[in-house]
Protein backbone atom coordinates (compact mmCIF):
# COMPACT_ATOMS: atom_id res chain seq x y z
CA UNK A 1 0.00 0.00 0.00
CA UNK A 2 2.39 2.31 0.68
CA UNK A 3 4.26 1.69 -2.51
CA UNK A 4 1.09 2.42 -3.99
CA UNK A 5 0.91 6.07 -2.10
CA UNK A 6 4.76 7.02 -3.10
CA UNK A 7 4.16 6.05 -6.95
CA UNK A 8 1.06 8.30 -6.82
CA UNK A 9 2.86 11.14 -5.08
CA UNK A 10 5.37 10.52 -7.71
CA UNK A 11 3.17 10.68 -10.45
CA UNK A 12 1.80 13.90 -9.18
CA UNK A 13 5.19 15.39 -8.83
CA UNK A 14 5.64 14.61 -12.60
CA UNK A 15 2.49 16.12 -13.67
CA UNK A 16 3.38 19.23 -11.68
CA UNK A 17 6.78 20.00 -13.41
CA UNK A 18 5.09 19.29 -16.61
CA UNK A 19 2.58 21.67 -16.39
CA UNK A 20 4.63 24.45 -14.88
CA UNK A 21 7.07 23.46 -18.14
CA UNK A 22 4.32 23.96 -20.44
CA UNK A 23 3.48 27.04 -18.98
CA UNK A 24 7.16 28.43 -19.25
CA UNK A 25 7.41 27.20 -22.44
CA UNK A 26 4.12 29.63 -23.40
CA UNK A 27 5.54 32.43 -21.82
CA UNK A 28 8.43 32.40 -23.78
CA UNK A 29 6.58 32.11 -27.37
CA UNK A 30 4.69 35.01 -26.08
CA UNK A 31 7.86 37.18 -25.29
CA UNK A 32 9.20 35.88 -28.94
CA UNK A 33 5.86 36.59 -30.70
CA UNK A 34 6.44 40.35 -28.96
CA UNK A 35 10.45 40.46 -30.50
CA UNK A 36 9.54 39.41 -33.30
CA UNK A 37 7.62 41.93 -35.90
CA UNK A 38 5.46 40.92 -38.81
CA UNK A 39 7.31 41.32 -41.84
CA UNK A 40 5.52 43.24 -44.28
CA UNK A 41 6.83 43.99 -48.14
CA UNK A 42 10.64 43.30 -48.68
CA UNK A 43 11.74 46.76 -49.56
CA UNK A 44 13.51 47.85 -52.65
CA UNK A 45 16.75 50.00 -52.70
CA UNK A 46 16.60 51.36 -56.18
CA UNK A 47 13.29 52.97 -58.02
CA UNK A 48 11.19 55.88 -56.93
CA UNK A 49 11.10 56.71 -52.81
CA UNK A 50 7.81 57.01 -50.93
CA UNK A 51 5.92 60.19 -51.16
CA UNK A 52 7.20 61.20 -55.12
CA UNK A 53 5.37 61.40 -57.80
CA UNK A 54 5.01 58.05 -60.12
CA UNK A 55 7.11 57.69 -63.46
CA UNK A 56 4.02 57.52 -66.07
CA UNK A 57 4.75 55.15 -68.55
CA UNK A 58 2.52 54.65 -71.52
CA UNK A 59 1.73 50.85 -71.57
CA UNK A 60 0.04 48.51 -74.17
CA UNK A 61 -2.72 45.66 -72.54
CA UNK A 62 -2.88 42.10 -73.60
CA UNK A 63 -6.44 43.68 -75.31
CA UNK A 64 -4.63 45.89 -77.13
CA UNK A 65 -5.82 49.37 -75.53
CA UNK A 66 -2.99 52.07 -74.54
CA UNK A 67 -3.42 53.38 -70.76
CA UNK A 68 -0.67 55.67 -68.41
CA UNK A 69 0.44 53.62 -65.69
CA UNK A 70 1.30 56.15 -62.97
CA UNK A 71 -0.36 58.67 -63.30
CA UNK A 72 -3.34 60.41 -61.38
CA UNK A 73 -6.63 57.97 -61.57
CA UNK A 74 -8.59 58.99 -58.24
CA UNK A 75 -8.46 55.67 -56.79
CA UNK A 76 -5.59 53.32 -55.22
CA UNK A 77 -3.51 51.40 -57.46
CA UNK A 78 -1.31 48.58 -56.95
CA UNK A 79 0.80 47.47 -59.82
CA UNK A 80 2.06 43.92 -59.50
CA UNK A 81 5.25 42.85 -61.50
CA UNK A 82 4.67 38.95 -62.36
CA UNK A 83 6.07 36.21 -64.63
CA UNK A 84 4.29 33.33 -66.00
CA UNK A 85 8.04 31.63 -64.67
CA UNK A 86 7.66 32.86 -61.39
CA UNK A 87 5.96 30.30 -58.89
CA UNK A 88 5.39 33.03 -55.96
CA UNK A 89 3.59 35.09 -58.22
CA UNK A 90 1.54 32.21 -59.16
CA UNK A 91 0.30 31.53 -55.70
CA UNK A 92 -0.61 35.34 -55.39
CA UNK A 93 -2.90 35.54 -58.32
CA UNK A 94 -5.92 33.47 -57.20
CA UNK A 95 -5.91 36.36 -54.08
CA UNK A 96 -5.52 39.32 -55.87
CA UNK A 97 -9.31 39.86 -56.79
CA UNK A 98 -10.67 39.47 -53.34
CA UNK A 99 -7.97 41.28 -52.31
CA UNK A 100 -8.67 44.50 -54.78
CA UNK A 101 -12.23 44.20 -53.90
CA UNK A 102 -11.65 44.11 -50.17
CA UNK A 103 -8.95 47.19 -50.81
CA UNK A 104 -10.77 49.28 -53.24
CA UNK A 105 -7.74 49.05 -55.60
CA UNK A 106 -6.91 49.17 -59.01
CA UNK A 107 -4.60 46.50 -60.01
CA UNK A 108 -2.15 46.84 -63.08
CA UNK A 109 -0.33 43.35 -63.91
CA UNK A 110 2.96 44.17 -65.13
CA UNK A 111 5.36 41.97 -67.12
CA UNK A 112 8.18 41.47 -69.53
CA UNK A 113 7.95 38.22 -70.77
CA UNK A 114 6.44 37.59 -74.57
CA UNK A 115 2.89 37.47 -75.39
CA UNK A 116 1.93 33.95 -75.64
CA UNK A 117 2.93 32.83 -71.74
CA UNK A 118 1.29 36.21 -70.32
CA UNK A 119 -2.03 35.35 -72.86
CA UNK A 120 -1.90 31.67 -70.66
CA UNK A 121 -1.22 32.96 -67.71
CA UNK A 122 -3.99 35.65 -68.03
CA UNK A 123 -7.04 32.89 -69.32
CA UNK A 124 -5.20 29.83 -66.41
CA UNK A 125 -6.34 32.68 -63.32
CA UNK A 126 -8.86 34.57 -65.10
CA UNK A 127 -6.87 37.96 -65.39
CA UNK A 128 -8.51 40.93 -66.43
CA UNK A 129 -6.71 41.47 -69.42
CA UNK A 130 -7.34 44.71 -69.93
CA UNK A 131 -4.89 45.87 -66.70
CA UNK A 132 -2.36 42.99 -67.71
CA UNK A 133 0.76 44.75 -69.22
CA UNK A 134 3.69 43.60 -70.85
CA UNK A 135 6.29 46.30 -70.59
CA UNK A 136 10.14 46.23 -69.74
CA UNK A 137 9.31 50.07 -69.57
CA UNK A 138 7.51 50.40 -66.95
CA UNK A 139 9.98 47.40 -65.18
CA UNK A 140 13.07 49.68 -65.54
CA UNK A 141 11.45 52.58 -64.48
CA UNK A 142 10.53 51.22 -61.16
CA UNK A 143 13.96 49.50 -61.15
CA UNK A 144 12.69 45.54 -61.08
CA UNK A 145 15.11 43.05 -60.51
CA UNK A 146 13.10 40.22 -58.45
CA UNK A 147 9.77 38.98 -58.19
CA UNK A 148 6.93 39.39 -57.79
CA UNK A 149 7.17 43.70 -56.65
CA UNK A 150 4.44 45.54 -55.73
CA UNK A 151 3.67 49.06 -56.17
CA UNK A 152 1.12 51.42 -54.11
CA UNK A 153 0.09 54.94 -55.55
CA UNK A 154 -2.39 56.63 -54.21
CA UNK A 155 -5.39 58.72 -55.40
CA UNK A 156 -2.68 61.21 -57.18
CA UNK A 157 -0.21 58.97 -58.55
CA UNK A 158 2.18 59.29 -55.71
CA UNK A 159 4.18 56.10 -54.54
CA UNK A 160 3.31 54.92 -51.20
CA UNK A 161 4.92 51.65 -50.53
CA UNK A 162 6.64 49.30 -52.59
CA UNK A 163 8.57 46.32 -52.62
CA UNK A 164 8.77 42.40 -53.08
CA UNK A 165 5.47 40.71 -52.31
CA UNK A 166 6.05 36.63 -50.99
CA UNK A 167 2.81 36.55 -49.70
CA UNK A 168 -0.74 38.18 -48.44
CA UNK A 169 0.28 39.65 -45.43
CA UNK A 170 2.63 41.20 -47.49
CA UNK A 171 -0.02 42.84 -49.74
CA UNK A 172 -1.75 43.42 -46.77
CA UNK A 173 1.46 45.57 -45.05
CA UNK A 174 1.53 47.84 -48.50
CA UNK A 175 -1.93 49.00 -47.35
CA UNK A 176 -1.72 49.35 -44.05
CA UNK A 177 1.52 51.28 -44.88
CA UNK A 178 -0.58 53.44 -46.74
CA UNK A 179 -3.54 53.61 -43.92
CA UNK A 180 -0.73 54.55 -41.21
CA UNK A 181 0.88 57.22 -43.46
CA UNK A 182 4.25 55.06 -43.30
CA UNK A 183 6.25 53.25 -46.32
CA UNK A 184 6.83 50.36 -44.70
CA UNK A 185 5.55 48.29 -41.50
CA UNK A 186 8.99 48.53 -41.11
CA UNK A 187 9.37 52.33 -40.91
CA UNK A 188 6.28 51.91 -38.38
CA UNK A 189 8.07 50.18 -35.82
CA UNK A 190 10.75 51.93 -36.16
CA UNK A 191 8.45 54.96 -35.11
CA UNK A 192 7.04 53.37 -32.36
CA UNK A 193 10.16 52.49 -30.51
CA UNK A 194 11.43 55.82 -30.48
Amino acid sequence: MTLEIAALILAWIVILALSLTVLALARQVGILHQRIAPAGALLARAGPERGTAAPVVQVTALDGSVFEVGRQTGSVELILFVSPGCPLCKALLPILPGFADREKLAITLASDDSIEPLEAMAARFGLDRTRFVNSPELGRAWAVDKLPHAVLLDETGRVVARGLVNSREHLESMTLAHESGHGSIQSWFRSKAA
